[in-house]
This record gives structure tokens, sequence and C-alpha cells, in this order.
């Protein structure tokens, strides 16, 4: 919330106070059918309190934002974000609803409509309201595994069959010390026996001190050729403030070593040549490159110095748009791996059709994507940042297999 300013905080409780003076009209409509005075008198109140206790919450949080302990405050924003929205959504759709068929050409008689409009009404509201809570409390950590298999000309022999994972925006201190559940997207990255493991970046949301305890959890990550990682725009600590910046390069600094203390190779514009039977290929790795107003650290031709002279390349780039800007008919990168979207938590998957408004802002979003002979895959993440929930967008474990398009033939 520190994000937005305390207009536009009090613009969004205007329109929570609207969107609820519209359902408790409809709602009236609906408690008529009780019997009982003191049921409706109770249903009033109770809509009325958590209509008021959510405003003046906002609102007090906006206020004491800045004075809120870090370690609190992810919780807190997070938990009022997950509630604003399995409210508000529910009761626009029920208002919405209830009077197209109230306002519209839709004819009842006067007892059904007494009957039917209410029930329709509330239900318009009741099924949404359960699926964000289902997106909030089972899908969030719902893994799944997406695989694609590549083929490529140009890949060495040596290298055909390779077998990569690709993890990405975990934003760690959304798991609030719940290493189980991580545990569960370990066991199955480890079931596919990788070669390499891949993270692209955001494994926090601000603070290196989300990290405590999980090194023994990291550490379980099993790759058989190696580990690497780069940072995404959250591991910076750009969307905090600190005291000096002093403290904002002790708390990267924490974090890179963090990388180092479970086994991962943290790329910072860099190359690593990776050498079997006299064949090589590379890893490249840079720094978070976005467009405004994300930061643009990373430089890509400083990375490849060491690479040129390597056919094949694997390329970590957080943001996806890096791929379009400077890798796609510049380079000869082979794939390229990205995260940062992910999918917006909101979407829509089913075989070969996925949706979700995050297109209109990012032209790669998701999945796999091919210009020419260059690949780009976009991770959908492992955790969450905002809203904690995922809509039809689950988390993804992505698993892709290179090989040689000679040892394929054969």
């Amino acid at each position: 919330m520190r994000s937005y300013s305390i207009f536009t905080i009090l613009l969004l409780c205007l329109a929570i106070l609207l969107v609820d003076i519209l359902s408790f009209r409809w709602l009236q409509d609906i408690t008529q059918l009780f019997a009982s005075s003191l049921l409706k008198k109770a249903v009033n109140v109770l809509f009325w309190s958590f209509s008021a206790g959510l405003v003046i919450a906002i609102i007090v949080l906006k206020i004491t934002l800045d004075d809120i302990n870090p370690k609190r405050k992810h919780w807190l924003v997070s938990s009022l974000y997950g509630l604003t929205i399995s409210s508000f959504i529910p009761k626009i759709l029920f208002v919405i609803v209830i009077s197209i068929l109230f306002f519209g050409n839709v004819v009842f008689s006067e007892k059904e409509s007494l009957l039917i409009i209410p029930l329709v009404g509330l239900f318009s509201g009741f099924l949404p309201f359960f699926v964000i809570i289902y997106s909030i409390f089972k899908a969030v950590y719902h893994f799944k595994i997406y695989t694609h298999k590549i083929h490529f000309d140009h890949l060495p022999k040596a290298f055909d069959g390779l077998r990569m994972v690709q993890i990405s925006d975990i934003h760690i201190g959304g798991f609030n010390n719940r290493y189980k559940v991580l545990q569960k997207a370990i066991r199955l990255i480890n079931n596919l026996h990788p070669d390499f493991i891949f993270f692209t970046g955001d494994l926090v949301n601000n603070y290196a001190w989300e990290l405590r305890g999980w090194n023994q959890t990291f550490t379980k990550l099993i790759a058989k050729k190696g580990k690497f990682a780069v940072l995404g725009n959250h591991d910076y600590g750009d969307y905090s403030k600190w005291d000096s910046d002093s403290d904002k390069q002790e708390n990267l600094h924490k974090i890179m070593e963090f990388y180092k203390d479970v086994g991962f190779k943290l790329l910072l514009n860099q190359s690593e040549m990776l050498e079997y039977n006299t064949e090589k290929i590379a890893i490249i790795g840079v720094e978070n490159w976005g467009k405004p107003p994300f930061k643009q650290y990373g430089n890509l031709q400083t990375a490849l110095k060491k690479a040129n002279n390597i056919p094949f390349k694997i390329l970590l780039s957080h943001d996806p748009s890096h791929w379009a800007e400077e890798v796609i008919d510049k380079t000869n990168i082979a794939i390229t791996l990205s995260g940062h979207t992910h999918g917006m938590q909101l979407g829509f998957n089913y075989k070969d059709m996925t949706w979700s408004p995050i297109k209109y802002k990012y032209k790669h979003w998701a999945g796999l994507y091919k210009h020419n002979n260059q690949y780009l895959n976009v991770n959908r993440g492992l955790g969450w940042v905002g809203f904690p929930g995922r809509l039809g967008m689950r988390p993804e474990i992505t698993f892709i297999q290179i090989k040689c398009n000679n040892a394929a033939s054969n």
C-alpha cells in the first residue's frame, strides 16, 4: 500500500462503500424472505460491521504503514488485500446480476420475481466468493509441472537430452515459514531428475530476513550438473525505504550470500561455460532488465563477452520484455528463461488455450514462445505477491528437455 497515495486509498474506500450501499439495497429483497425479524437485523448489523471494519482497517493501515514492523507489514497488507478482493468482487457481481434481472427485459411474474431474482443474485455473489476463497487457501500452492521438449540443429551432441528445470518468483516471505508447503514443490522438482535447475528471480519480496530458516529447505534441491540463478526486481529492495544506501546494499549482499550457501551460482551480468566431451554451451545471466517503472540493472553485452564464441546459449533474464527488446534478431541466444508476470495469478488455461488480463501489458506472459529459431519460456512463478491467491493460474515448475535434431532423426 506504500505505492498508493492517501487520495487513491480514499477513492478505493469510497468505491467499497458505494458498492456496499447498492448491495445492501438488493440484500433487503432477500432478507424479506426471512420470517424472523431478529435474523434480518443480525444480517444487517453483520453486513455493515464488516463493511465499516474493512474501510477503517484500510485507512488505518495506510496511515500507520511506515511504522509497522516489516516482518508484520507484508502479512497485514496481503491479508487485507485478500479480504478486500474476496468481499469487493462478489458484491460487484451480485449488484450487476440482480440489477440486470430487475431492470432488464427478463420477464417474471410478481411472485417469481420475489423469489427468483433474490436467489439468482445471491448465487451470483456467493459463487465468486467461494472461488476466491479456494484460490487463496487451496490453489495458491497447487503446484503444476509444465513440460516442453525443444529440438535444435546447433545443440552440441554431448548435451543431447539435457534436462532442465526452471522455477521463478518464489517471493519466500509469502510462505510465512511454512517449510512443508515448499517441500512439496522440491519433491516434484527432484523427481524430474534435472541436470540443471535455473531460478529466474524474485526470491524475496524485499528483505533478506525473509530467508531466515530456509537454507535447509533450498539445499534439498538436487541437480546433476549445476544450479544457477539471477536476481529479479524485488530482490534489490527497491520497494522499501532504507535508513541508508549501505543498509540497502547489505540487504542485497545477504540475499546473494544465501544463493551461495544453498549451492546456487548467482549470475550477475555473467556467463558460465559448461564443457562435456570437449563440447561447450553457455549459461548467461543478467541482472533485472525491465521497462519503466522497473529499473534496468542488466547488461546483456557485458554478460555475453566471454560467451560470444559459444554457439549454443541459454539466457536467464527475469523480465520477459527483455527478449523482444535485446535478444531476438540481435543475438544467437537459443533459449531465454524468464518469469516476473506470475500470469497475473489470474487467468484461464485449457489445453492450448490460455488467457489472462496480463496479456494486455506483456506480449509474452506465460508459457513457451518461438521466434525463428529462438525460444522464450515465461514461468508463472511458484509464489505470489499482492493478492495471496491464484485463480486459474497455478504455480509453475517448468521442465524443459533439449534435443539435437540429428539425434531425433536417428
